[in-house]
């Protein structure tokens, strides 16, 4: 039986994650407040930003880069794509 959150970034009711997705407080905190698929939407947005500005995410500042925008992303009303970023 999956469990159910409500989504701070939907603003509703929805299927919450099966695990902890990011170590320490964030993850906790996404954990409890962020359903599946606003995850899967931060996942894609993830994605675009390591692309566009050639992130690592072996490299510690780069991770804490990343869970900035983690969090103006899931919890502060959006993110910004990179400068110059064009949509395939």
């Amino acid at each position: 039986m999956s469990r159910t959150v409500y989504c701070q970034r939907e603003q509703r009711e929805t299927e919450g994650l099966a695990f902890v997705p990011w170590p320490g407080e964030m993850g906790k905190r996404v954990f409890e407040n962020i359903g599946k698929s606003a995850w899967a939407a931060w996942l894609a947005h993830q994605t675009m930003l390591i692309n566009e500005n050639r992130l690592s995410p072996m490299n510690p500042e780069h991770r804490a880069m990343l869970e900035r925008e983690m969090e103006k992303f899931l919890f502060g009303g959006g993110a910004e794509k990179p400068e110059g970023y064009v949509p395939e």
